[in-house]
């Protein structure tokens, strides 16, 4: 898939003029940027290793975001100040495209999916403090659901379907498996 027809298929919700609604009671705002950077074999979707010496999360794979910071105006700004933080970004190498729906977690978040096409040439510098790599996967790959492993799981008396994702030596799963079968949900109409 190139640039020009994830453009003509992302029929998400446009770039909004107000601030979002507030989360849902007892859940707090985050925000996560889904960078896509187009390359000759196709789009690609750029994803993060969190560090393993981290409290929550560690080692799991993310996108680069968090928590929304009193300064924020917006969740937009949210994924773009945390994609700087995380993995040295700069606003100005992404273009926003839009978002996918709020995602409750089950860490009390509810996180925006923002999505973003990354200048070709970005350069990474990134946080160890937060992240030990930065990886791209083919979005060829991830459109193929034959790649997806699921796996049935209980959790405080409620049944969910759990999603993995391999990809080379890592598995993709969780929240994140779950916003890039949103993604691709949405991309494929």
């Amino acid at each position: 898939m190139t640039h020009a027809e994830l453009l003509t298929r992302f029929l998400l919700q446009r770039l909004p003029l107000a601030p979002l609604r507030a989360p849902a009671p007892a859940l707090s705002p985050a925000a996560v940027l889904m960078p896509l950077v187009e390359r000759a074999d196709g789009l690609h979707l750029l994803l993060t290793e969190r560090s393993r010496h981290l409290r929550h999360h560690a080692g799991e794979i993310s996108f680069p975001g968090g928590r929304q910071d009193p300064g924020d105006d917006t969740l937009y700004q949210t994924a773009l100040r945390e994609t700087r933080e995380e993995i040295g970004i700069a606003a100005n190498q992404i273009q926003l495209l839009g978002h996918l729906p709020r995602l409750p977690t089950v860490s009390r978040f509810e996180v925006l999916p923002v999505v973003g096409l990354l200048d070709a040439d970005y350069r990474l510098q990134l946080n160890a403090d937060e992240v030990t790599a930065a990886f791209e996967v083919p979005l060829a790959h991830l459109q193929d659901l034959g790649n997806y492993v699921s796996m049935p799981v209980q959790r405080r008396g409620q049944h969910y379907e759990l999603h993995w994702i391999p990809w080379q030596h890592r598995y993709i799963w969780g929240a994140t498996a779950s916003m890039i079968r949103q993604l691709i949900a949405q991309i494929a109409r």
